[in-house]
């Protein structure tokens, strides 16, 4: 009798019935444990190793219980899960899931988020436009041409998005107050120069990004700037540093000016100013006076401090006007004392900027608001 051939890899033969007996039907292998591929797939992908590994132990559990096959592939799972955690500890030890973060967070940023640019340094758009949303720029020395300078930055507060105007509104004050702390002498800031500022947007936002980057750009989109407008501690020597600083005190008097488009809708509140500003002038002066100037620059000094005090007393004539016209009056003339002869000599001494600022509709005529003589940027 002729030997039947050995079974095969099917699941059932049927050689017996040539024979004229049955063969039993091979029994099919048992299922393997769905757990068990599911941790294998996490422990290759390294992908939230924390439930591989537990899909790896359950895995186990139930193939003991059940019978099942897949052992090989929950071990797998579970060795290649705890390697992935391992490596996951190590990264945050040592800061590279930060720097993964910070990539995708900067890949999100690519929709309008600011960008790695610190104080001081100039750079070129890739576009050429400081309008619409930054987020690659070229650093570029100050000294030769520039589309912006960055002068601060600054966080917002956490919380939920306040909306584009609020952080709009958010970056107009406070880069505009931070100006004068980088570019002391407004005298030498060019006309054709204004404030640029890059913010968070509604997505960006949503990756942590609260940082406004405040600029100095070109009024016109096809401008560029040349060299550095800083004028601070870093550039300025002491008695420079010492002159804009006991100017900075009458600038912020300036800016607490009634905001009226004429004098007559609020002349009250044009007085109260008035005294702030000849209070403003007491501190200079004595600002002035306390200085040990070196003596190529002291007189010229001395004569603009005595100018001061004949604007002083134009401001204390103006804090007691009698109409518009009166307060304009004595403003016109104090403003002349302030920004004139004697105030160019002694910055020609200093070696700053002599050119006064000429500020938009300016005029010294009854009526002056917002944009009247001594209007400061």
């Amino acid at each position: 009798m002729a030997t039947p051939p050995p079974l095969g890899p099917r699941p059932y033969q049927h050689w017996g019935q040539a024979w004229g007996q049955a063969y039993p039907a091979v029994p099919p292998p048992a299922p393997v444990n769905g757990l068990a591929i599911a941790a294998l797939v996490l422990g290759l992908l390294c992908f939230l190793p924390g439930v591989g590994l537990l899909l790896g132990v359950l895995a186990l559990v139930q193939i003991r219980r059940k019978g099942e096959r897949g052992t090989g592939m929950a071990v797998a799972g579970i060795v290649l899960s705890t390697i992935g955690a391992l490596l996951l500890a190590l990264a945050f030890a040592t800061g590279g899931a930060r720097d993964a973060w910070d990539g995708v967070r900067d890949a999100a940023n690519g929709a309008g988020g600011t960008f790695s640019v610190t104080e001081g340094e100039c750079f070129d758009s890739p576009s050429g436009s400081l309008e619409g949303y930054a987020y690659d720029v070229d650093i570029v020395p100050c000294d030769g041409a520039h589309d912006a300078e960055v002068f601060a930055d600054f966080t917002m507060p956490d919380g939920a998005f306040p909306g584009d105007d609020a952080v709009t509104d958010a970056a107009d004050d406070e880069c505009y107050t931070l100006l004068e702390a980088y570019a002391m002498d407004a005298w030498a800031l060019p006309a054709d120069v204004d404030v640029y500022y890059f913010t968070p947007t509604r997505q960006s936002w949503r990756y942590g990004d609260r940082e406004v980057t405040c600029m100095f750009g070109n009024v016109d989109p096809e401008g560029s700037l040349t060299g550095s407008l800083r004028q601070d501690g870093t550039t300025l020597d002491e008695d420079q540093l010492a002159f804009l600083e006991a100017d900075a005190i009458l600038n912020d008097a300036f800016d607490t000016m009634p905001d009226t488009e004429y004098v007559e809708d609020d002349l009250t509140g044009h007085r109260e100013w008035a005294s702030q500003v000849v209070r403003a002038l007491e501190r200079q002066t004595s600002a002035l006076r306390a200085h040990d100037w070196e003596p190529a620059v002291e007189q010229e000094v001395t004569d603009y401090a005595d100018a001061l005090d004949r604007a002083r007393e134009e401001w204390e004539a103006a804090s007691g006007a009698r109409d518009a016209d009166d307060f304009t009056a004595h403003w016109d003339k104090a403003h002349r004392l302030t920004d004139g002869p004697k105030a160019v000599t002694a910055r020609e001494a200093l070696g700053l900027a002599t050119e006064a600022p000429v500020y938009e509709d300016e005029d010294t005529g009854a009526g002056g608001g917002e944009d009247g003589p001594d209007a400061q940027v």
